[in-house]
C-alpha cells in the first residue's frame, strides 16, 4: 500500500528570493563542473551549495563539501531565507516546455512517500545503479538531515488523481511562477485542505508508484532510514526518516516524455570497428545512408533520425563509426533474439532496443564485459541526437549508437515484473527542478 503524507515543506522566502530563477537547478547527477560552477555565480542562495557543494583541494573530514552544505543549510534556515511551512501541505505543480517543436505541460505532485524496500512491491525500480553514487548522497544526507531533490515517480492514475488536483487548485492563486534556465515555466501550488489531503492519500492507497529518475536517491534513503534507527533513540514508525520527498506524475500524463539515451564508445580500435558491421550483417539487415558529399553531413544525419523515427516501433539501431563514409541502419533480424537468449533475458526485457544493443552488439559482436560496460571512461551517454552525432565526427569518440526511446508502458511492465533495465535506459524530460520544495528529516 503506498502511503502518502502532506508535509511542512521547506522553500525560498520571496521576500529574501524574489526570483527563482536564480535559486533553482536541475538534479545534481545532470550537473557538469561548468554549469555547477555557473550556478555559484548565479546567486549567493542557489541550491547548488545545498545539493552538490563544490569540493576544493583542502578538503577533509571536517571541512568537505557535505559539512559545507549543511552549514549553509543552517544559516539560510536561521537567517530566513529558506522557510518551513507551519502547516502540512502538498504541492501540486505544473511544467511547460516544448518537445519536437510542440509545447506540453506535465502535471505533479510533490508529497512525502513511505520508504518501503523494492521487495515489498509498492515502490518500484525499474533501472539499475551505481554503488559509488549512492554512498556519496548517503554522506549528503547524514549531514544535512533533509532531501532537497525529488523522487520521481510515475503511477497509472486513471483521470482519478490528476481530476482531483485540477479541482483542488482551479479557484486559488500558485506560490511560485517562474522560468528556468532552460526556457520551462513552472507553476506551483500550495494545498492545506486536509480533507483533500485525505482524499489523496486514499486514492493513492491501492497503486504502485515507479521509479522513473532519482533511483540512488531512493536506495540511499533507505539506507539513511536504517542509519537513523540504529542511532536515534526516539526512531518510530513515524520518524521523518521513514518518509522521502517525491514528485508523483501520471503515466498518462501528455507531459511525461521520456527521451533516448544514446551510447558513445571511445578507445574501440579501427580494425574492431570495420568488423564491426561485417559480424552484425548475420543478425540485422543494415540500411546504409551516404553522405551526400561536402562537409556539411546534417542533410544526412537527419535522414538516419527520420528513418529511427519511422521503425520507432521496431528493434533499430542507428550507427555514426569514425571515419566512415555513412551513417547505417541496423534493423534486427526476427527471432534473432529469442534464439540467442531465449533461456537468458526474460521477454520483457527482450523487448527493449538497448537489450537488443547491450547484449547481441556490445558484448556478442564487440566482446566487451560487464566490467566495461561499467566502465565511464569507456562508455558515455548523451539524450541529444545532434551530439552523439558530433561527438564522432569531431573525433571525441569512435562509434556512437543512437536508440529511440522506450515507452512508458514498457517502463511501468518491466518493473511490474521485477526486472530492472540495464543503466542509462530511460531520460525523462524535462528533470523535476531541485529547489521549489525542500524536505527535513529531523522532528
Amino acid at each position: 500500500m503506498v502511503d502518502i503524507s502532506p508535509f511542512h515543506g521547506i522553500r525560498f522566502n520571496p521576500e529574501k528570493v524574489s526570483d527563482l530563477s536564480k535559486v533553482v537547478t536541475p538534479p545534481y547527477d545532470v550537473i557538469p563542473e561548468d554549469t555547477q560552477k555557473a550556478y555559484y555565480e548565479q546567486h549567493p542562495n542557489n541550491v547548488i551549495r545545498l545539493d552538490k557543494n563544490m569540493p576544493t583541494d583542502a578538503d577533509t573530514p571536517e571541512d568537505n563539501p557535505h559539512t559545507r552544505a549543511a552549514g549553509h543549510f543552517k544559516k539560510w534556515l536561521d537567517e530566513k531565507i529558506l522557510l518551513q511551512e507551519e502547516e502540512p501541505s502538498f504541492y501540486a505543480t505544473t511544467v511547460r516546455f516544448e518537445t519536437d517543436g510542440k509545447a506540453v505541460t506535465r502535471t505533479g505532485l510533490i508529497a512525502t512517500v513511505r520508504l518501503e524496500p523494492f521487495s515489498a512491491g509498492v515502490i518500484l525500480p525499474h533501472e539499475e545503479t551505481f554503488s559509488k553514487v549512492k554512498s556519496e548522497r548517503l554522506a549528503l544526507m547524514k549531514a544535512c538531515n533533509a532531501n532537497f531533490s525529488h523522487i520521481f515517480s510515475i503511477y497509472a492514475d486513471h483521470g482519478t488523481i490528476s481530476g482531483i488536483l485540477t479541482s483542488a487548485t482551479k479557484n486559488i492563486a500558485p506560490i511560485q511562477e517562474f522560468t528556468d534556465d532552460a526556457g520551462h515555466a513552472h507553476k506551483v501550488w500550495k494545498i492545506t485542505d486536509p480533507e483533500i489531503h485525505e482524499t489523496v492519500k486514499n486514492a493513492f492507497e491501492n497503486r504502485r508508484l515507479f521509479i522513473a529518475d532519482g533511483h540512488h536517491r531512493y536506495e540511499t534513503a533507505l539506507n539513511y532510514r536504517q542509519y537513523v534507527k540504529d542511532n536515534v533513540k526516539d526512531f518510530d514508525d513515524n520518524h521523518p526518516a521513514n518518509f522521502i520527498m517525491m514528485y508523483l506524475c501520471a503515466v498518462e500524463d501528455p507531459g511525461l516524455i521520456i527521451l533516448p539515451t544514446h551510447r558513445l564508445l571511445s578507445g574501440i580500435p579501427e580494425s574492431d570497428r570495420k568488423r564491426l558491421l561485417t559480424d552484425a550483417k548475420q543478425y540485422f539487415d543494415i540500411d546504409t545512408i551516404p553522405f551526400t558529399g561536402g562537409s556539411d553531413k546534417k542533410a544526412t544525419a537527419d535522414e538516419l533520425g527520420k528513418k529511427m523515427e519511422a521503425h520507432r516501433k521496431n528493434h533499430v539501431i542507428g550507427l555514426a563509426i569514425k571515419n566512415e563514409p555513412a551513417y547505417y541502419l541496423l534493423r534486427l533480424k526476427s527471432g534473432v533474439m529469442e534464439a540467442l537468449f531465449a533461456d537468458d533475458i526474460p521477454a520483457p526485457l527482450m523487448g527493449l532496443d538497448v537489450t537488443v544493443l547491450t547484449r547481441l552488439v556490445l558484448m556478442k559482436l564487440m566482446g566487451l564485459s560487464q566490467k566495461c560496460l561499467d566502465d565511464e571512461s569507456l562508455i558515455h551517454y548523451t539524450s541529444r541526437f545532434d551530439e552523439a552525432i558530433a561527438s564522432v565526427e569531431q573525433g571525441e569518440n569512435d562509434i556512437a549508437f543512437i536508440l529511440n526511446p522506450p515507452s512508458n508502458d514498457q517502463v511501468r511492465r518491466i518493473a511490474e515484473a521485477g526486472y530492472t533495465m540495464p543503466r542509462k535506459t530511460t531520460f525523462y524530460y524535462p528533470k523535476v527542478v531541485t529547489g521549489q520544495v525542500m524536505n527535513r528529516l529531523t522532528r
